[in-house]
């Protein structure tokens, strides 16, 4: 049997990213930028994963995250209420 190791790490990509829409107060607890780029489940996409984000300095309320993994993406607004989108870009 012929693993794809390509589709395999995007399968994992996209089933972290789930966990987290489905549970974002488990993954989206952060004071500032520092504390996001430490956070441990961060290491559990593989590797390759880029990540920024914005808007955490100086106690600001709100964030937004961008990960993306081989074109598929997890897109995270944190403001008032938690806006998490996951998908496929355009490529």
């Amino acid at each position: 049997m012929l693993i794809d190791f390509t589709q395999y790490q995007l399968r994992r990509f996209d089933e972290l990213a789930a966990r987290i829409q489905a549970e974002p107060e488990k993954y989206l607890n952060f004071d500032s930028v520092s504390d996001f780029y430490k956070a441990a489940w961060l290491q559990d996409f593989p590797q390759g994963t880029t990540w920024t984000a914005t808007g955490l300095d100086d106690g600001a309320e709100q964030f937004d995250v961008i990960i993306e993994y081989r074109g598929h993406f997890l897109s995270i607004c944190c403001a008032e209420k938690i806006v998490i989108h996951c998908g496929i870009g355009a490529e």
